[in-house]
């Protein structure tokens, strides 16, 4: 393999550009990304915007020149690829700059072209002030914007990661703020009764929810939602969904799967064995189910990274699936999930039966504990674990990090029982809620 090109200078891309260097000093690495700004943190912009990180750059982990002298690859900012020819093997890319136009050849091609923020087509949306939270430079124009104007209130649009996000660091630097949502519960990820405890701390914090309904017109700083109730906000912040870039790829004769991301085998490549996807816009496989899956997360993207350049550099490691792991702060809670959830198992029409225990962080007559409400899907035939999720104080991602490794490791929901896990009245009880979920599932 003489020479890689990559689409993308973000998670997925960067990394998978430094992982080939390290297996590899003498291939030649070109990367394109049609951004400004390389390889930042973007799960921490929220937290700039609510003053948690007070240094914007400190998100940035590196820029061209650093990553050109550190690791001998030549990165290009400001340059979109537009075309693949695919019997040629080569790109055209376009200068965003300049204008300029030109073509550039590969031996092995990577896409981690990401994902853009949904717009939703609304009357008199452009008479309003609206925001979306995709990239550093979004997030350079949000936080311009409050410090500027020193708006009031805002309204968010979408009870997801990032409009959950957007509405405690927003409220924690003193905005009014609404939070829309158009599904009946908030964090469609997680299980009904779960996302009720986050609306709970929502209500507690003075977020104002409204669910069930949608922005239906704007005129101004008036929002006209579709349940008839009218809203003043100075600003929206929509975050109703993630579209993955597939345009590039589906001109190029790729194949979309069902999620629709561009579909990849265990190894990360295409239909066209030259050419890798990974991160946001990539459609790998549920690790539970085996059906099509796409998780717009950032540790996948690092995972999908490392397999697509071990391959390219010969050492074949496959991707075991996506379990679509991932945790959420909400002020003072905190809520984690991994695998499937209740909605999921019953649209494939598993057999499932389903433990919960409620419980105590760590040992109750220490000071500093808190209340973690753990739940755990299985088969109630072959005890395999389909899913858990948790929420409550402190503690809460350790104990989905458990649930994770004993279903990569093949762990049954009675195995759980077994555990030896670290025990200290500051960090957990001698029956951890760990094992108290095996106990529970074995009695049944």
């Amino acid at each position: 393999m003489n020479k890689i090109v990559i689409v993308g200078a973000v998670g997925g891309g960067a990394t998978a550009a430094g992982q080939l260097r390290f297996y590899d000093p003498d291939v030649q690495i070109i990367v394109f990304d049609r951004d400004s700004t390389m390889s930042y943190a973007a799960c921490g912009t929220p937290y700039v915007i609510g003053g948690v990180i007070e240094d914007e750059e400190s998100i940035i982990m590196t820029d061209p020149k650093r990553f050109k002298k550190k690791r001998d690859i030549d990165v290009h900012m400001r340059h979109e690829v537009i075309a693949i020819d695919r019997a040629a093997k080569k790109v055209l890319v376009h200068n965003l700059e300049s204008g300029e136009q030109f073509e550039e050849s590969y031996d092995a091609l990577i896409l981690a072209p990401g994902g853009s923020a949904i717009v939703p087509k609304i009357e008199g949306l452009d008479t309003s002030k609206v925001f979306t939270l995709r990239n550093f430079e979004d997030m350079q124009k949000i936080d311009q914007f409050i410090k500027t104007a020193q708006p009031k209130n805002c309204v968010v649009s979408g009870g997801g990661f990032i409009g959950l996000e957007m509405a405690e660091n927003l409220k924690n630097i003193g905005l009014d703020v609404s939070l829309v949502h158009r599904s009946p519960t908030i964090m469609s990820i997680l299980d009904t009764d779960i996302s009720l405890m986050i609306e709970k701390e929502l209500a507690l914090q003075d977020v104002k929810l409204i669910t069930g309904t949608e922005i239906k017109k704007t005129e101004g700083k008036t929002i006209h939602l579709s349940n008839g109730i009218d809203i003043q906000a100075d600003f929206i912040i929509m975050s109703v969904g993630l579209r993955p870039n597939t345009r590039l790829a589906m001109k190029a004769g790729l194949t979309i799967g069902e999620t629709d991301g561009i579909e990849t085998n265990e190894f990360m490549q295409t239909n066209d064995p030259s050419i890798y996807a990974i991160g946001d816009a990539s459609e790998n496989f549920d690790m539970v189910t085996g059906d099509p899956k796409r998780v717009p997360l950032a540790s996948p993207a690092h995972r999908q990274a490392f397999v697509a350049a071990s391959h390219l550099t010969g050492n074949k490691v496959a991707k075991k699936g996506l379990l679509g792991t991932s945790v959420l702060k909400i002020f003072s809670l905190t809520a984690a999930m991994t695998g499937l959830n209740e909605k999921a198992i019953q649209d494939k029409n598993l057999a499932f039966a389903t433990v919960t225990h409620t419980g105590n962080s760590n040992a109750g007559y220490y000071p500093d504990h808190s209340e973690i409400t753990l739940k755990v899907h299985y088969d109630p035939q072959t005890r395999k674990i389909l899913g858990a999720q948790c929420i409550g104080g402190k503690g809460v991602d350790k104990r989905i990090d458990v649930i994770v490794t004993a279903i990569y490791g093949g762990l049954t929901i009675d195995d759980l029982q077994a555990l030896e896990l670290c025990y200290a009245p500051p960090y957990s009880s001698p029956k951890d809620p760990i094992n108290m979920v095996g106990y529970k599932a074995l009695s049944k």
